[in-house]
């Protein structure tokens, strides 16, 4: 089973006290952790085994899993033996392996940390606070057809401020804006074991270090990705997150999910 890296141990400064109590993954849209909704999108491609690479309040993540059970359903304690009867077993099928790579390492760090349960397969990696409607198949299958090492998805972003049309001097509507002009990373790897050999410290950044490496030596290609993108790294972005969800446009919620929000939010607290 293809393995998924979920980077979740920075310490999301820029979220300011959203970040105080909780790791920047643990943040919430529409009352769900954004990194539900991140593993909810490869799941609905069945990818379904996730190694959550923990750092900053790393403890906050382990309660939630381990809890997971619990909070989705009713249960009764027997309290002389101390048995827990759960009402009904979760519909999730997913594997979510929880590892501490550290409060201080850097990206390529945390994968380093990772290395030995790396090593047998193609794996995918992404960061813990950002959403797309990526197509993981199709992502997988272009990884596959260029036999190089590693395959970042390239994105164009939201600009940062959108249009205005005018009627005259008549503000007729607001529009988004894309930044038609540049292709960003994306934060959506796919990663043959042969990158692990370019690793060698907790030091090590993947976007600089890693990525310039595997550049410089022709083994890295780049998927490009038209839809839709959005990295949740400041309160702007998480309101921004938030009216979409608000207003039942949900990009990121590939049609392969079913169920409308609540029924969504039922099955993944």
């Amino acid at each position: 089973m293809t393995k998924i890296v979920l980077f979740a141990g920075g310490l999301g400064t820029r979220l300011g006290e959203e970040t105080v109590l909780k790791p920047k993954p643990m943040v919430e849209i529409g009352g769900l952790p954004i990194l539900c909704h991140i593993m909810q999108g490869y799941a609905a491609y069945g990818f379904k085994e996730f190694i959550v690479a923990l750092g900053y309040k790393a403890e906050v993540i382990k309660q939630y899993f381990l809890n997971y059970v619990y909070l989705q359903n009713d249960f009764s304690i027997h309290m002389s033996s101390s048995a827990v009867e759960v009402s009904k077993r979760p519909e999730r099928d997913w594997i979510v392996h929880l590892v501490d790579t550290g409060l201080h390492s850097m990206t390529g760090g945390r994968l380093y940390r990772l290395r030995d349960q790396l090593n047998k397969e193609t794996f995918m990696v992404t960061y813990g606070d950002g959403v797309s409607d990526v197509d993981m198949t199709r992502l997988m299958d272009f990884h596959r057809s260029h036999g190089r090492l590693a395959t970042l998805t390239l994105v164009r972003p939201r600009a940062r401020f959108g249009t205005v049309d005018l009627l005259g001097d008549q503000v007729v509507r607001f529009k988004e804006k894309l930044d038609t002009e540049s292709w960003i990373n994306g934060g959506f790897f796919v990663f043959e074991p042969g990158v692990l050999d370019y690793l060698s410290s907790d030091e090590e950044v993947l976007e600089s270090d890693v990525l310039t490496r595997l550049a410089e030596d022709g083994q890295l290609m780049a998927y490009r990705h038209t839809g839709f993108w959005e990295c949740m790294d400041t309160m702007r972005d998480k309101q921004h997150l938030e009216s979409l969800w608000a207003s039942g446009n949900v990009p990121w919620k590939t049609s392969r999910i079913a169920g409308d929000q609540n029924a969504e939010k039922e099955r993944c607290l």
